[in-house]
């Protein structure tokens, strides 16, 4: 079905298409904006809110929640990609869509469920969002009466692709489709160029604006937290020590290359000198924040242009580019949380025991399925034709729970066993 409200330049009718036909609407919107609004009021969305970002939540008032940090990627989102000709509506969907598929405990937790999920497949976070927008979510069904998810436009759903492959594709590490969701991506994925597989530019803008938003707000919550100090951060040692994490995890630069980078970053005049917690400090701090995002965002910005012109720029007509320096100094950002937040020897310790509830969650699920899953996934489950297909709803089920639920969960499955 395609809507036939007109959208910004430089989108076809289908790219407006959605998969399940549905009943005019009585409110003429554009049909990204109406994208936007199905991703905004979903049930996956709000769930975030109580999902590991870095940073268990409830540990305290300020550090950011996969919600919070999906609503901050998709305001940084919206601007880059409203400033080079994007769809403004689409992109923030695409934006608010990016980390619907985590599970509980972050990437801790997605570690353990693709170990529990062997059998069917394994699991992915990114592969978990589509079958989300596309299969699980309960917005609209189908003609045969399966779930259509929240049945959202070919592009809207193109450009939260961030791995156009399945496992064993690409990398050989992230993928964005599971084999049962294949015949979905193969038609999301139409006129995509032929070839070495490309996302397109809009996923392209989501995908910078959440390294940007990760990078840039991990390094505030850990400042703010105590975890990282801004005098540690001008020492050559300390700085050293990050840009070798660096090295290591987010990019083939060196380390000495990188150091020279991160100096420069932390010289700079926005750079706070000390945090003490007063009201100047966390201006100070906020500024700091604010200048990282536009300094990330305008060199993309910048290059792009000076590569492709002043014209609007959607799908696969271009390629956003981020130039090498800017990549480093984003890489170094990164580094900072990895270094003083994620690796303490406390946070390596309860992220084991995390991985060990999930684990045991799966197994406790399966054993007493269909009883224990949400009605939802009941029908699913029965209807499964195989072990591995009845493991997937499984893995489904563990998947959509917060943290908070999970641990709950386990209190009632397998704790009280």
């Amino acid at each position: 079905m395609t809507e036939t409200t007109p959208s910004a330049p430089g989108y076809t009718d289908r790219d407006r298409e959605r998969r399940a036909a549905e009943p005019p609407k009585n409110r003429a919107r554009g049909p990204f904006e109406r994208d936007r609004a199905r991703v905004l009021h979903s049930y996956a969305l709000r769930r975030l809110a109580a999902k590991t970002q870095v940073v268990q939540p409830g540990a305290s008032d300020f550090p950011r929640t996969r919600l919070t940090h999906s609503l901050e990627c998709a305001q940084i989102g919206r601007e880059l990609g409203s400033a080079l000709g994007c769809d403004a509506d689409l992109v923030e969907a695409a934006c608010l869509s990016h980390d619907l598929g985590h599970p509980p405990f972050g990437h801790n937790g997605e570690r353990a469920l693709d170990a529990a999920a062997a059998a069917c497949g394994g699991f992915e976070g990114n592969a978990q969002s589509l079958r989300i927008l596309t299969r699980l979510e309960g917005k609209v069904l189908d003609s045969s009466g399966a779930g259509a998810g929240l049945n959202l436009t070919r592009a809207t759903l193109d450009a939260t692709v961030k791995y156009p492959w399945q496992r064993g594709g690409g990398d050989g590490r992230k993928f964005n489709c599971y084999p049962d969701d294949a015949p979905v991506f193969d038609w999301l994925r139409a006129g995509a160029p032929e070839g070495e597989p490309r996302t397109c530019f809009e996923a392209q803008v989501m995908d910078w604006s959440d390294d940007v938003a990760y990078s840039v707000h991990d390094v505030e919550d850990g400042i703010f937290s105590g975890m990282v100090r801004l005098e540690a951060l001008r020492s050559p040692d300390e700085r050293a020590a990050v840009c070798a994490v660096a090295a290591e995890r987010y990019t083939d630069a060196s380390p000495a290359e990188l150091e020279e980078v991160f100096a420069e970053l932390v010289a700079g005049e926005f750079w706070p000198r000390r945090f003490d917690g007063g009201l100047a400090a966390l201006a100070a701090l906020k500024n700091l924040t604010s200048e990282l995002i536009g300094r990330l965002c305008r060199s993309a910005e910048r290059a792009t242009r000076r590569r492709y012109g002043p014209g609007p720029l959607t799908r696969y007509s271009a390629d956003l580019i981020v130039p090498r320096r800017t990549l480093l100094e984003c890489a170094a950002l990164k580094a900072v949380a990895a270094h003083y937040v994620m690796g303490r020897s406390e946070a390596v310790a309860y992220q084991a025991r995390e991985r060990e509830l999930v684990t045991e969650l799966v197994e406790a699920v399966r054993a007493g399925a269909p009883g224990t899953l949400e009605p939802p996934l009941r029908d699913a489950y029965e209807r499964a034709p195989d072990d591995a297909a009845a493991l997937r709803v499984v893995v489904d089920q563990v998947a959509s729970l917060t943290d908070t639920s999970a641990r709950s969960w386990h209190d009632r499955l397998v704790a009280e066993r």
